[in-house]
């Protein structure tokens, strides 16, 4: 057991599809509330309840297996019941943000294929505008009145030929529609990367890999093994005792940010803890205060966002302030987490709350590693940890044909082999042969694997900049900037130049600061680095632009300089 502590380096994962999840849980945790949002509670039985119902409502109207459901909505209560429904019904999940421009909207709706779209009414009319460039047929509309009361009814004026999502299944059967499912072909969810670099492309999941993915997360971060109930769902055994792991399955609580439209979300944010029964309270937005308050109020268990949240939680007073004694772990992920943060919460949480970073991407459904989540586990700041059951990590040359393992401690791409990585992308025959290559998935990231299988991730090969040869990460100099005092956000990029390539710019959040402290800032962190790392500007933002997901758009940034 290498890395993987009380979990077995290998786990027997159930041959069942997604639904299998849910069915489990609903009858294990029965009447233990599953999410709350605004005051209004779902239990675990009643969203199984109402996933079958909305599954047998998309089933009579003619969407079923090898069908493809958007999902246009932000996270609330009617977003599970559709996922799962969705699943149920044998029909593939695509999430869909529901801020995209129509213009992006459409192409990711045209590509996807959708015959069906659940949609948001705020965000309504972007889809509206597009429905004819794509193939939906079916449109169900809700809105937060909704979100707090089914028996509302959303006003369809705006949006003629539309139905109203609760009214569409609030007849149909609840029982399980038991459809026949190839949990190795068919796809539970074709998501589509962020597109912090480009077009998002379409990646295709089928069951197996949703089902793998989640059960890999749950029981390492629980200390479980996963076991089928005697109806065929999936449940988790909990082996590891209290003293590594105080969060006993059915008794956590976690407030949760991260959109369920994004990979993180969907596995992290909904499906883990559908099978460990944690309660999900939901924020419509971030508001620190709000956030601590409710932290306090829920007597949460977890902490989980990107960066930016913890960011704008050590900046709050009240987290000094207020009763978060029942905190037990903090998990971070989208992107890494500065060094500089994470002591900053080890020391407001103290050492007994574990803090962990994991990564992923969405080609590998979520995630592929994970830092030790039990309380005896080996720590190492700045690492994302070692890879989850069944996961191989491997650091091979970014400008290599083939994946010969670079030495130990050497910087490369990293490469990532197991169950859990994608099929491939949708209609991308070309991208499909240079990213999965012997069964190796080519993250176009750059890390280093130390001694005991601990990775870190330098950058993004794409973010890497190039000056006169020599690489130069971004990540260093950030991290570098993040310790100067005043400095809450920074993210530095290359500014073109035809004579060395490229030059370090760094865009910096510093409240209070001027043109005096900017170039301080500047000379500080050129102190510590070589001479070809050098900073050439620094530019004072209001704010780091980042995805939905907590991914700093790096592309806007660049477009900045041009």
């Amino acid at each position: 057991m290498t890395g993987a502590g009380p979990v077995p380096d290998t786990l027997d994962y159930p041959e069942v599809p997604v639904g299998a999840v849910l069915a489990g849980s609903a009858r294990r945790f029965g009447g233990r509330t599953a999410v709350h949002f605004a005051g209004r509670e779902l239990s675990f039985a009643q969203i199984h309840e109402r996933a079958c119902a909305f599954a047998n409502a998309l089933r009579g109207a003619g969407v079923g297996r090898g069908d493809v459901v958007a999902l246009h909505l932000p996270n609330c209560p009617q977003y599970p019941i559709a996922y799962y429904g969705v699943l149920l019904a044998g029909a593939t999940f695509s999430p869909t943000n529901p801020l995209l421009p129509p213009a992006d909207l459409a192409a990711q709706l045209a590509d996807c294929g959708a015959v069906a779209a659940v949609t948001w009414l705020p965000a309504a009319p972007a889809l509206a505008a597009v429905q004819q460039h794509t193939n939906i047929r079916l449109v169900l509309v809700t809105d937060r009145e909704q979100a707090l009361d089914p028996a509302h009814r959303v006003s369809l004026d705006a949006f003629p030929g539309a139905q109203d999502f609760e009214a569409f299944h609030a007849d149909a059967p609840t029982d399980d529609p038991a459809v026949e499912i190839d949990v190795y072909r068919d796809l539970a969810h074709l998501a589509y990367t962020g597109g912090t670099t480009g077009r998002s492309k379409g990646v295709q999941l089928p069951h197996r890999n949703v089902v793998v993915n989640s059960l890999q997360f749950a029981c390492r971060g629980n200390g479980s093994v996963p076991a089928l109930d005697e109806f065929g769902g999936v449940v988790l055994d909990q082996r590891a005792p209290v003293e590594e792991y105080p969060v006993r399955l059915g008794t956590g609580t976690a407030i949760n940010l991260t959109p369920w439209f994004h990979a993180m979300g969907t596995i992290g944010g909904l499906n883990v803890p559908m099978l460990s029964g944690s309660t999900t309270v939901l924020h419509e937005r971030f508001d620190p205060g709000a956030y601590l308050a409710d932290a306090e109020r829920f007597r949460v268990t977890g902490m989980g966002g990107a960066p930016p949240l913890f960011g704008a939680l050590l900046r709050h007073p009240d987290l000094a302030t207020r009763d978060l004694s029942s905190v037990r772990g903090i998990s971070s992920g989208a992107a890494p987490l500065p060094v500089e943060m994470i002591q900053a919460l080890q020391r407001r949480f103290g050492d007994d709350v574990v803090i962990v970073e994991g990564y992923g991407l969405t080609e590998v459904t979520m995630g592929a590693t994970l830092g030790p989540s039990w309380r005896s586990g080996v720590r190492k700041v700045g690492t994302v940890g070692t890879p989850v059951p069944d996961t191989e990590v491997r650091i091979v040359d970014p400008a290599g044909e083939d994946l010969t393992p670079l030495p130990t401690g050497e910087a490369g791409e990293v490469c990532i082999r197991g169950p859990q990585v994608m099929v491939g992308y949708k209609d991308r025959p070309e991208e499909n042969a240079a990213t999965l290559v012997d069964g190796w998935l080519r993250t176009g990231d750059v890390g280093v694997l130390d001694e005991d299988g601990y990775l870190s991730i330098v950058d993004r090969k794409k973010d890497m900049l190039l000056y006169k040869g020599y690489n130069v990460y971004p990540r260093e100099l950030e991290e570098l900037l993040f310790t100067r005092a005043g400095v809450v956000g920074a993210a530095v990029v290359g500014r073109p130049d035809p004579q060395v390539g490229e030059l370090p710019v760094a865009f910096v959040v510093a409240p209070g600061f001027g043109d005096a402290e900017a170039t301080a800032l500047m000379e500080a962190v050129n102190t510590q680095v070589l001479p070809y790392k050098r900073l050439r500007e620094v530019h004072l933002v209001d704010e780091i632009p980042v995805s939905a997901a907590g991914k700093v758009l790096k592309r806007e940034l660049r477009e900045r300089l041009a």
